[in-house]
């Protein structure tokens, strides 16, 4: 299957939870109909992204990436690769090269879904971002990459202002998951 048929496949068997992320669900199968390289970051108007938020094993902090183009602490994520076979991949792989943690565990998603200007494309294009939550090990230590003027973890419930409102719903979101006991097999 290719990355392209997952992600029609996740979307199209998604159930939003709410209104506006139903309208963005929508956006996001019209935009992968319209554009074959939809999940490439070549694809203007915009393309298929992956975020996830990395939570400790606890549930209780949420690991924030400083990023350097955005000048806000944010949940891990980018791009997807052309050897990328799934959304799910393209969001573990994201969370463990930006995080430095090895063994994180995906739950079970997507749990939200953003739509956010970015500039891929000058003078901008957008990140139609499909948004995940994994848990890491007990003691997990996280190493910054240099895709990251820094990497702090942060309460669930005391995310910095210099954030925005996707990073604090993705990550309560999670916490939600972990706590009912949604992990993913394998």
């Amino acid at each position: 299957m290719s990355l392209h048929r997952d992600a029609v496949a996740v979307l199209s068997g998604w159930t939003a939870p709410t209104a506006e992320e139903e309208l963005l669900r929508a956006g996001f199968l019209d935009h992968l109909r319209a554009h074959d390289d939809a999940m490439l970051r070549e694809c203007v108007p915009g393309h298929l992204t992956a975020t996830t938020a990395v939570l400790s094993h606890d549930g209780e902090r949420v690991l924030l990436t400083l990023h350097p183009k955005a000048g806000m602490w944010l949940p891990m994520g980018g791009h997807c690769e052309p050897s990328d076979a799934t959304l799910a991949a393209v969001a573990l792989r994201e969370a463990t090269e930006e995080s430095g943690i090895p063994g994180l565990e995906l739950l079970p998603g997507p749990l939200a879904l953003d739509r956010h200007q970015v500039w891929c494309h000058p003078p901008h294009s957008w990140h139609l971002d499909v948004e995940y939550a994994a848990v890491a090990p007990a003691a997990a230590e996280a190493v910054i990459s240099d895709e990251s003027l820094d990497l702090r973890w942060f309460p669930v419930d005391e995310i910095p202002e210099l954030s925005d409102e996707a990073t604090r719903r993705l990550a309560a979101r999670g916490r939600r998951a972990l706590m009912s006991g949604s992990r993913a097999a394998g």
